[in-house]
């Protein structure tokens, strides 16, 4: 059986290079595929492979003093659905453009934002919702087919485009109310929402787990709606066999979670449904 898993921990890495030939080591003995990148500051690594490889990969990690904590994501899917393996050290396992902005210890990034277990985010709603603001820290076009309800979207292609969005977007309108920032896994709100409180935000909360733990607790029956995009062949995943297309099809205006590659030089996601994918060139998107 096959399956991928997603994990991450911000952690002082004394030698990212050394931690690099171990990683890349490991997963090629293992056969497993996926993208992983180290800097000073943690590990963020999405890999696919047998469940055992999986399995003996998370125990190797265990043996590690640095990441014997993890949590792992296990989602559907498998060592297809990656083209390689690629481990790399980076200034930045999520390229901000911001890397004297976190202070990170063993214990994670110092003062981020409060984490919030799934039934904590639909508590604080209930209790606050005339107040409550979600703000999606993904790219912009990972949000066409999911998110969730009465969320504010930034108008962003890449995770650097936020320095600005916060500080000049429709989010700084809001700098007293509480916000909840989420993202596919959790990571990228580790360091959005500690950027947010160093401008000046009063109550930032982050997702626990990002929105696939929300969605392994409440599949399609909670505050997310639509499909979530994910970063592999697959390119969506679904919660339930009730989770809904919200996006509509650039051709036609079908309602689809489906997304086609543009294979023009500007190399653009586009939402469109399967039958339009047949008829229309990715040239012409």
């Amino acid at each position: 059986m096959q399956k991928i898993i997603l994990y991450y921990k911000f952690t002082p890495i004394s030698d990212p290079t050394m931690t690099m030939h171990w990683q890349r080591e490991l997963c090629t003995r293992l056969n497993l595929k996926g993208r992983i990148l180290i800097s000073e500051h943690g590990i963020n690594g999405t890999l696919g492979g047998d469940i055992e490889n999986l399995r003996e990969y998370k125990r190797e990690m265990n043996r590690s003093v640095i990441f014997k904590d993890i949590t792992y994501k296990w989602s559907d899917g498998g060592v297809e659905d990656f083209p390689k393996l690629k481990v790399k050290v980076k200034p930045e396992i999520v390229a901000f453009d911001a890397p004297n902005e976190i202070n990170v210890t063993e214990k994670g990034i110092v003062n981020g934002g409060k984490h919030l277990k799934p039934h904590q985010v639909n508590k604080l709603v209930e209790e606050r919702s005339d107040e409550v603001i979600f703000y999606d820290g993904r790219n912009a076009y990972e949000a066409k087919i999911g998110r969730f309800k009465n969320t504010i979207v930034p108008d962003v292609t890449t995770s650097r485009d936020f320095k600005k969005d916060i500080e000049e977007g429709e989010i700084s309108k809001y700098k007293d109310r509480p916000i909840i920032s989420y993202c596919t896994g959790g990571i990228r709100c580790e360091i959005l929402s500690a950027m947010m409180l160093n401008r000046g935000y009063k109550e930032v909360y982050q997702i626990d787990g990002g929105i696939v733990k929300y969605g392994e607790k409440f599949g399609d029956d909670g505050l997310w709606e639509g499909k979530l995009f994910v970063f592999d062949d697959r390119m969506k995943m679904g919660f339930s066999d009730k989770s809904k297309d919200i996006a509509e099809c650039e051709n036609c205006g079908k309602k689809t979670s489906n997304m086609v590659n543009s294979t023009n030089v500007r190399r653009k996601l586009h939402v469109v449904c399967e039958e339009c994918s047949t008829i229309v060139s990715a040239v012409d998107l």
